[in-house]
């Protein structure tokens, strides 16, 4: 019998739009080949038969996607967080990034980290590594072993990095960057390279250039950073004296989506009204990670905006900016978050409800991936079973109400399974 074929049972839950999650309680989630062929209140009988689990009262929801984290910095994570992105890159990530030219240390820590993303609710996640070529590919063959689908990217740089993390050249980093690609060609089932121009200050025009024909040529999508900060925005304005605000520093090079250009941008908090409609005409998907936005000081992404305007948008847990690993807990963050602009910055939009900030750690970020983040019929079956018999109370709680419990009070502890595009991770 096809393995990627069977039911669990349970209160299932997720987004039937934006504003609106659908909920079945007592009812079956059935997993056929590996995609989801529906939620139905009693098991159908075509599928009569087939292994079942039943997970009692437990929550069944899609599997969560991060759009944008550093694996290696993850070691380092919840340390130099007084400080603002320029200095902290200086000051911690390029010093412990260069470690990682060390393929011991580097196997440690891609090891804890690796193994952290397994026991997670993430299921899809787009990954930088470092511009190492050997380590870049110790964290793909780790994530491989994981199950959890991840696009990861050997980092360029070849300007303002430091003396211990910067490519000699363009051309020495384009070089790099096609033996990465040559070595793992055909290697991988669960993890996939992606272009990664760490971001337009550690990028010279040359280099831009020819990551850009590397992309036509294969197709690859593209992930980096946009308007972070505003020390970076007028960096990148003196660098880039000929554009009128930072998304045409990448769209410039043909490094900002368009239908055949795939492209993850982290951050966007400054972003102008310029830059919306480019990001909007491109489709490129923004990456929100407000708990990295706050401790770093860089500020409030407008994310009910994009929102509401309909560009793409997920959320990123962007270790170490972010400190939790956890997307369950960007959710909370990026209401608390949204609570504060609306609060402070714009009255005229709302908050970002439960609903909307589960939509955008499902559907919303995992459509990067394509048919993922939902139960609708056709999409990859990524499921996380949620157990809150942990988070004890004398009352009886709605499935919602369950829900949002444990986005703000739930761990690791939480998750009872997990599957990936059919296949049980636990």
């Amino acid at each position: 019998m096809n393995t990627k074929t069977f039911a669990l049972k349970g209160t299932i839950c997720f987004s039937a739009s934006p504003q609106e999650l659908s909920i079945a309680e007592d009812s079956w989630l059935v997993c056929e080949n590996g995609r989801c062929a529906g939620v139905f209140p009693t098991l159908p009988e075509k599928y009569q038969g087939i292994p079942c689990r039943d997970t009692g009262s437990c929550l069944i929801i899609p599997g969560l996607t991060d759009l944008h984290l550093h694996a290696p910095q993850y070691s380092f994570r919840s340390t130099g967080m007084d400080l603002e992105l320029l200095d902290w890159l200086n000051t911690y990530t390029f010093p412990e990034e260069s470690r990682y030219a060390d393929l011991s240390y580097a196997k440690k820590a891609y090891r804890i980290f690796a193994d952290d993303l397994k026991k997670s609710a993430t299921t899809r996640a787009s990954v930088f590594a470092t511009l190492h070529v050997e380590a870049t590919e110790l964290l793909m063959d780790l994530l491989e072993q994981t199950g959890v689908k991840t696009l990861v990217g050997k980092v360029n740089m070849d300007r303002n990095g430091s003396p211990v993390l910067q490519e000699a050249s363009a051309g020495e980093s384009i070089a790099e960057t096609e033996r990465w690609l040559t070595e793992i060609s055909g290697k991988y089932r669960n993890t996939a390279p992606i272009l990664t121009p760490r971001f337009t200050p550690s990028c010279s025009d040359e280099l831009m250039r020819k990551l850009s024909e590397i992309q036509k040529r294969t197709g690859l999508p593209v992930q980096s950073h946009l308007s972070e900060n505003p020390g970076e925005i007028a960096w990148v304005q003196k660098l880039c004296p000929t554009t009128h605000f930072y998304g045409e520093a990448y769209d410039q090079f043909g490094l900002f989506g368009g239908q055949n250009c795939p492209t993850i941008m982290a951050h966007c908090v400054y972003s102008t009204d310029q830059e919306i409609a480019l990001i909007k005409e491109r489709g490129v998907y923004i990456a929100h990670c407000p708990q990295s936005n706050t401790n770093l000081a860089s500020g409030i992404a407008p994310a009910k905006r994009y929102l509401q305007e309909g560009l793409n948008i997920g959320l990123g847990s962007d270790i170490a900016g972010g400190t939790s690993i956890s997307i369950l807990r960007a959710i909370a963050d990026a209401i608390q978050a949204s609570k504060l602009h609306w609060r402070l910055t714009d009255e005229s939009r709302q908050p970002l409800s439960l609903e909307e900030g589960f939509y955008l750690a499902t559907a919303g970020g995992g459509s990067f991936f394509g048919k993922v983040g939902s139960f609708r019929e056709g999409f990859e079956f990524d499921a996380v079973i949620l157990d809150d018999s942990s988070l004890p109370c004398p009352r009886t709680f709605t499935p919602r109400e369950r829900l949002e419990r444990l986005i703000y009070l739930g761990d690791e502890r939480n998750i009872a399974g997990k599957y990936v595009e059919g296949s049980r991770i636990f």
